[in-house]
C-alpha cells in the first residue's frame, strides 16, 4: 500500500457523501415543489375567482409581450393623451363636457380634460371658465390643430408668432398644438386683452384683432351668445345645441385679423 491510497480512499468517501447529500436535498426539494404545486392546484379549484384573476393577468401579460405585429409597444402613450373620464368631473363640469361633445362632435374624454383645465385657469385668473370655453368653441370648434390664414393656431387660435415668448416656458412654439398649453396661453392673452380694453366685449375685439375696425364679422356676438348657452348648461338649465344633422362649422380668423390688428396684438 502506497502512501497515497488512504488519501485517495478518503477523497472518494468525501465525494460519495457529497453526492448522496445532493441527491437527498434534490429529492426533498422536488417533493416540496410537488407539494406546493398540489396545494396551488387545490386552491385554484376551490377558489374559482382566484383562478379567473390569474388567467386574466396571464393573458394580459402574454398580450403585452406579444404586442401587435408591426406596431411598437409604448405603454407611456397614455400619459401623453389629453383625456380624462367625464364621470370623474364635478357635476357642473361634466354637464359642460357632454353638452359640448354633442354640439361640436368631439369625444367627451378630451373635452373633459379641457373643461377641467378651463376651470383651473378660472380659479387662478379673473376669467369665467365658460367664457374661455366659448372662445375656444367659436375660434376652433375644439380642433387643437386648427390654423387660420393669418397664422392663428390651436384651440384658442393664438397668434403663435406674435406670442412666441409665452410658449418659451412650454418648450417652444410647437407647444401651440398641445391642447392644454394652447388653452393656458390663449387664456392669458384673453385676460390681458380684457384688462386693457376694460370690458369683456371690447376685450374680445382685441383678442380677435378687430379693435381698430368697426366690423368684427360677428365674432363678439357669437362668443357672447355661446357664453350664455354655456352658463345655462353650467347652472343646470336647458340650452339648445346645434340642430340635428347640422355640424357646427368653426370660424377661426373670421377675416378680422389684418396686418394692422396683428401689430396691435403684439403689444400684449
Amino acid at each position: 500500500m502506497t502512501a497515497f491510497e488512504p488519501l485517495t480512499r478518503g477523497l472518494r468517501t468525501f465525494a460519495s457523501d457529497i453526492a448522496q447529500g445532493f441527491l437527498e436535498i434534490t429529492h426533498n426539494g422536488f417533493a416540496l415543489v410537488g407539494l406546493a404545486v398540489m396545494c396551488g392546484a387545490l386552491t385554484l379549484i376551490t377558489q374559482p375567482e382566484l383562478r379567473q384573476a390569474g388567467e386574466s393577468q396571464l393573458f394580459g401579460w402574454l398580450k403585452t409581450r406579444q404586442g401587435t405585429p408591426g406596431v411598437d409597444i409604448d405603454l407611456g402613450a397614455i400619459d401623453r393623451a389629453t383625456a380624462s373620464n367625464p364621470q370623474a368631473l364635478p357635476k357642473q363640469q361634466a354637464a359642460l363636457a357632454y353638452w359640448l361633445s354633442r354640439k361640436y362632435r368631439v369625444a367627451p374624454e378630451p373635452l373633459s380634460a379641457i373643461v377641467a383645465e378651463a376651470f383651473e385657469i378660472g380659479l387662478r385668473s379673473k376669467l369665467d371658465p365658460t367664457l374661455i370655453l366659448a372662445v375656444m368653441a367659436i375660434e376652433s370648434g375644439f380642433n387643437p390643430f386648427a390654423q387660420s390664414p393669418m397664422g392663428a393656431q390651436g384651440l384658442m387660435q393664438v397668434m403663435t408668432r406674435v406670442h412666441s415668448e409665452k410658449y418659451e416656458n412650454f418648450g417652444g412654439a410647437f407647444a401651440a398644438f398641445d391642447p392644454l398649453t394652447n388653452l393656458r396661453v390663449g387664456a392669458r392673452v384673453l385676460e390681458e386683452c380684457i384688462a386693457r380694453a376694460g370690458s369683456t366685449e371690447a376685450g374680445l375685439k382685441f383678442y380677435v384683432g378687430a379693435a381698430n375696425i368697426d366690423d368684427d364679422g360677428g365674432y363678439v356676438s357669437k362668443v357672447i351668445a355661446e357664453h350664455g348657452r354655456l352658463q345655462a348648461v353650467a347652472t343646470g338649465r336647458t340650452a339648445p345645441a346645434a340642430a340635428a344633422g347640422s355640424p357646427v362649422t368653426p370660424t377661426p380668423d373670421k377675416g378680422a385679423r389684418s396686418a394692422e390688428s396683428v401689430a396691435l396684438l403684439s403689444a400684449f
